[in-house]
């Protein structure tokens, strides 16, 4: 049954990853992606294990190695293919795919594998959702001549695709995944809580951004970030991206996937990139486009018709 009060988690975890997105941004443009991404997993991993190993479940519970499987899944290949797809594809036709495809390839794993199912009002408000962000995030058409596409070529352009669509499947199964030993932990009468079901799962991101870092000093230099290093300015935006996204953003999705089924949680936090828009507004100064604000409004809808309608 969904209510407005069983999408608090999602809604917040929507929050999270809002804040942590911009956050990045700004760490990003001081040290580089390597460099922001690393320190930020290794960060978040040593405040959820501080929580773990204290007051959480740390290693324990009997799902462990689903919660290991999803997050090499979901933080490892999804990802990494999302890295890869970026510089490509540019953010929002990267968002777009990874937001919009992940919602019904979750929809239909959840449905022939642990048959899960929603009723017809719950589909139609996650349709509204997707059309929202489809509205705020689509990037206008490629332009050129003389056999250029303007900003984005197509040489490659089918394989970033193809690496969006695997960064979407990733998303989605990493939370199928977790959302089902979370049922099995819970069966088994140990249930876990959200935080340390993060830090369970964060620990084969930690090996694949480890491997993708030093792989990319050692082959490809550690000039890829060509503008001198500013650690000073940089130092909050990586605190508030490491506690907003990976620790406590992740948290609140895994306390989603524990309420609500994953069709719902990633309907949901699929307005992420809609949430960005007031705080980049707010801290950036940059103003949104008549489309964000028309497709943020129209997933609001959706939300809300999610929420009070269950």
């Amino acid at each position: 049954m969904t209510s407005a009060i069983a999408l608090i988690p999602a809604v917040l975890a929507m929050g999270l990853f809002a804040t942590s997105s911009v956050a990045a941004r700004r760490s990003i443009q001081c040290i580089g992606p390597n460099n922001a991404s690393f320190i930020r997993i290794l960060l978040a991993t040593a405040f959820l294990g501080v929580y773990a190993h204290t007051l959480g479940a740390g290693f324990s519970g009997p799902a462990l190695g689903w919660f290991l499987v999803s997050g090499f899944i979901g933080f490892g290949i999804c990802d990494t293919a999302l890295f890869l797809a970026l510089p490509r594809l540019g953010a929002q036709l990267t968002s777009l795919i990874v937001q919009c495809v992940s919602v019904p390839i979750g929809l239909l794993t959840e449905w022939l594998w642990l048959g899960t199912t929603l009723r017809p009002f719950q589909l139609a408000a996650i349709g509204v959702i997707l059309v929202g962000v489809v509205i705020a995030l689509k990037p206008p058409p490629m332009t050129g001549t003389a056999g250029t596409t303007g900003t984005r070529s197509r040489d490659g352009h089918g394989v970033a695709l193809m690496l969006a669509v695997v960064a979407a499947a990733g998303q989605a199964w990493g939370a199928v995944l977790s959302r089902h030993g979370t049922q099995l932990s819970a069966a088994a009468g140990h249930p876990v809580d959200g935080l340390s079901v993060a830090y369970q799962r964060i620990w084969a991101g930690v090996l694949f951004t480890a491997l993708w870092w030093f792989w990319q000093r050692r082959f490809r230099g550690a000039g890829t970030h060509d503008a001198p290093l500013q650690w000073r300015p940089a130092t909050p935006w990586i605190l508030l991206n490491a506690l907003s996204g990976p620790t406590l953003g992740v948290a609140c999705y895994q306390w989603a996937l524990a309420r609500q089924p994953t069709g719902i949680v990633m309907a949901v936090t699929a307005l992420t990139p809609l949430a960005v828009i007031p705080l980049s507004r707010w801290i950036t100064g940059e103003h949104p486009t008549r489309a964000s604000l028309v497709g943020g409004v129209i997933g609001i809808g959706g939300v809300v018709w999610l929420a009070l309608a269950g």
